[in-house]
């Protein structure tokens, strides 16, 4: 059983940065599309990045694009959200997600496909202030 565990959240100021780190247990990352995904008081659930199978692919959310970034480190099977320029309106619980999903565009555009991810985080807390 996959299990995973969210760190590096916290509360910074407008601009700056954040790295959140999602360590895997009981399966190797490799084998899984990954994702991290955030929920905002009283909205639904979002995807912000995913990565493919073989990290062939990589796509975000436009509110993210050019400011976030996902990787993946297979010796320490850990996977990671880098969070630069972070604004206000970023402040959510973050989630990391793992499945058999294909990361494509869709993933991060449509609602709906944070049911395609298997194994879930408990989430981590980031808080941007102006």
């Amino acid at each position: 059983q996959l299990q995973l565990v969210e760190s590096g959240g916290g509360s910074v100021h407008s601009g700056g940065s954040l790295k959140l780190s999602c360590v895997a247990s009981g399966s190797a990352l490799g084998g899984y599309g990954i994702a991290w995904f955030r929920q905002a008081p009283e909205k639904e659930r979002e995807a912000v990045s995913c990565l493919g199978v073989g990290a062939d692919s990589t796509h975000y959310a436009d509110s993210v694009k050019g400011r976030f970034n996902i990787s993946r480190d297979k010796a320490k099977n850990t996977m990671y959200l880098q969070m630069d320029n972070l604004k206000p309106e970023d402040t959510a619980v973050y989630y990391c997600a793992v499945g058999a999903v294909q990361c494509s565009p869709v993933v991060v555009t449509a609602p709906g496909w944070d049911a395609w991810y298997e194994y879930w985080g408990k989430g981590t807390l980031v808080t941007v202030s102006s």
